[in-house]
Protein backbone atom coordinates (compact mmCIF):
# COMPACT_ATOMS: atom_id res chain seq x y z
CA UNK A 1 0.00 0.00 0.00
CA UNK A 2 1.21 3.32 -0.72
CA UNK A 3 1.82 6.01 1.82
CA UNK A 4 -0.44 8.69 2.62
CA UNK A 5 2.82 11.42 3.78
CA UNK A 6 4.46 12.79 0.45
CA UNK A 7 7.93 12.55 1.71
CA UNK A 8 8.65 16.15 2.50
CA UNK A 9 10.36 18.13 5.42
CA UNK A 10 7.44 19.02 7.06
CA UNK A 11 3.75 17.42 6.51
CA UNK A 12 1.66 18.86 8.64
CA UNK A 13 1.36 23.02 8.24
CA UNK A 14 -1.24 24.53 10.42
CA UNK A 15 -2.95 27.39 8.22
CA UNK A 16 -4.44 30.41 10.02
CA UNK A 17 -6.09 34.07 9.25
CA UNK A 18 -5.66 37.64 10.86
CA UNK A 19 -7.23 40.47 10.81
CA UNK A 20 -3.54 42.63 10.57
CA UNK A 21 -2.19 39.72 8.80
CA UNK A 22 1.21 42.14 8.33
CA UNK A 23 1.43 42.88 12.08
CA UNK A 24 0.86 39.27 13.27
CA UNK A 25 3.66 38.48 10.68
CA UNK A 26 5.69 41.07 12.43
CA UNK A 27 4.85 39.81 16.05
CA UNK A 28 5.21 36.00 15.51
CA UNK A 29 8.38 36.91 13.64
CA UNK A 30 10.07 39.38 16.33
CA UNK A 31 8.64 36.96 19.60
CA UNK A 32 8.63 33.45 18.26
CA UNK A 33 11.98 33.26 15.86
CA UNK A 34 9.47 32.77 12.82
CA UNK A 35 11.12 34.14 9.35
CA UNK A 36 9.00 35.24 6.93
CA UNK A 37 10.06 32.82 4.05
CA UNK A 38 7.27 34.07 1.59
CA UNK A 39 4.90 36.98 1.82
CA UNK A 40 2.04 37.89 -0.86
CA UNK A 41 0.33 40.81 -0.22
CA UNK A 42 -2.72 41.95 -1.64
CA UNK A 43 -2.99 45.72 -3.29
CA UNK A 44 -5.01 46.38 -0.27
CA UNK A 45 -1.73 45.57 1.82
CA UNK A 46 -3.74 42.95 3.34
CA UNK A 47 -1.73 39.32 2.91
CA UNK A 48 -3.28 36.96 -0.09
CA UNK A 49 -0.31 34.21 1.48
CA UNK A 50 2.65 33.83 3.61
CA UNK A 51 4.76 31.19 4.74
CA UNK A 52 6.69 31.70 8.27
CA UNK A 53 9.61 29.57 8.61
CA UNK A 54 10.25 27.64 12.00
CA UNK A 55 13.05 25.23 12.00
CA UNK A 56 12.38 22.54 9.71
CA UNK A 57 8.12 23.53 10.16
CA UNK A 58 6.02 26.30 9.39
CA UNK A 59 3.04 28.09 9.40
CA UNK A 60 0.80 29.40 6.37
CA UNK A 61 -1.13 32.60 7.35
CA UNK A 62 -3.33 35.22 5.46
CA UNK A 63 -5.27 38.16 5.89
CA UNK A 64 -8.96 37.52 6.92
CA UNK A 65 -11.58 37.65 3.75
CA UNK A 66 -14.87 36.97 2.67
CA UNK A 67 -14.61 34.38 0.35
CA UNK A 68 -15.55 30.57 0.29
CA UNK A 69 -12.85 29.32 2.74
CA UNK A 70 -13.00 31.96 4.61
CA UNK A 71 -16.62 31.66 5.69
CA UNK A 72 -15.89 28.64 7.04
CA UNK A 73 -13.24 30.31 10.02
CA UNK A 74 -13.74 32.10 13.40
CA UNK A 75 -11.17 34.55 14.57
CA UNK A 76 -11.30 34.24 18.05
CA UNK A 77 -12.58 37.64 19.18
CA UNK A 78 -15.77 36.46 16.87
CA UNK A 79 -16.58 33.18 19.41
CA UNK A 80 -15.66 34.40 22.74
CA UNK A 81 -11.81 34.23 22.79
CA UNK A 82 -12.38 30.29 22.14
CA UNK A 83 -10.26 28.54 19.95
CA UNK A 84 -10.68 25.06 18.13
CA UNK A 85 -6.93 24.20 17.41
CA UNK A 86 -3.55 25.85 18.64
CA UNK A 87 0.16 24.79 16.98
CA UNK A 88 2.67 23.71 19.52
CA UNK A 89 5.87 25.32 19.23
CA UNK A 90 9.16 23.18 20.33
CA UNK A 91 11.88 25.69 21.39
CA UNK A 92 15.19 24.96 23.22
CA UNK A 93 14.82 27.56 25.99
CA UNK A 94 10.90 28.25 27.29
CA UNK A 95 11.79 30.37 29.77
CA UNK A 96 13.91 32.84 27.28
CA UNK A 97 10.04 32.64 25.11
CA UNK A 98 8.18 33.27 27.78
CA UNK A 99 10.05 36.73 28.68
CA UNK A 100 9.99 37.73 25.55
CA UNK A 101 6.16 36.73 25.05
CA UNK A 102 5.60 39.42 28.07
CA UNK A 103 7.84 42.23 26.51
CA UNK A 104 5.84 41.81 23.28
CA UNK A 105 1.92 42.14 25.18
CA UNK A 106 0.92 38.45 24.54
CA UNK A 107 -1.83 36.96 27.18
CA UNK A 108 -0.01 34.31 29.24
CA UNK A 109 -3.06 32.17 29.68
CA UNK A 110 -1.27 28.83 31.25
CA UNK A 111 2.02 30.07 33.42
CA UNK A 112 5.42 28.38 32.55
CA UNK A 113 5.83 24.79 34.00
CA UNK A 114 8.12 22.01 34.34
CA UNK A 115 5.53 19.16 32.76
CA UNK A 116 4.97 15.94 33.86
CA UNK A 117 6.04 14.19 30.55
CA UNK A 118 9.11 15.95 30.37
CA UNK A 119 10.39 19.59 29.34
CA UNK A 120 9.12 23.15 30.28
CA UNK A 121 6.23 25.07 28.80
CA UNK A 122 3.53 27.48 28.60
CA UNK A 123 0.70 28.48 26.82
CA UNK A 124 0.43 32.02 25.60
CA UNK A 125 -2.37 34.24 23.35
CA UNK A 126 -0.87 36.23 20.40
CA UNK A 127 -2.29 39.71 19.75
CA UNK A 128 -5.03 38.83 18.04
CA UNK A 129 -6.34 35.93 20.42
CA UNK A 130 -5.10 32.90 18.57
CA UNK A 131 -3.33 30.06 21.23
CA UNK A 132 0.17 29.20 21.24
CA UNK A 133 1.27 26.10 23.55
CA UNK A 134 5.62 27.16 23.27
CA UNK A 135 7.86 24.02 25.42
CA UNK A 136 10.95 22.43 25.42
CA UNK A 137 9.45 18.96 25.30
CA UNK A 138 10.10 17.31 21.42
CA UNK A 139 7.47 14.64 20.79
CA UNK A 140 9.56 13.24 17.84
CA UNK A 141 12.31 12.74 20.49
CA UNK A 142 9.73 10.99 22.69
CA UNK A 143 8.39 9.34 19.97
CA UNK A 144 12.27 8.10 18.73
CA UNK A 145 13.48 7.56 22.38
CA UNK A 146 9.68 4.87 22.63
CA UNK A 147 10.95 3.06 19.25
CA UNK A 148 14.44 2.48 20.10
CA UNK A 149 13.12 0.97 23.74
CA UNK A 150 10.58 -1.28 21.95
CA UNK A 151 12.65 -2.80 19.14
CA UNK A 152 16.11 -3.59 21.96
Amino acid sequence: MDSIPKKTLCNVVPCMRYRDAPAAIDWLCTTFGFTATLVVPNEDGSIAHAQLGFGSSMVMLASVVDSEYGRLLKQPQDIGQFVTQSAYLVVNDADKVYDRVREMGGEIVLDIQDEDYGGRGFTCRDPEGHVWSIGTYDPAQALSSLSSATSD
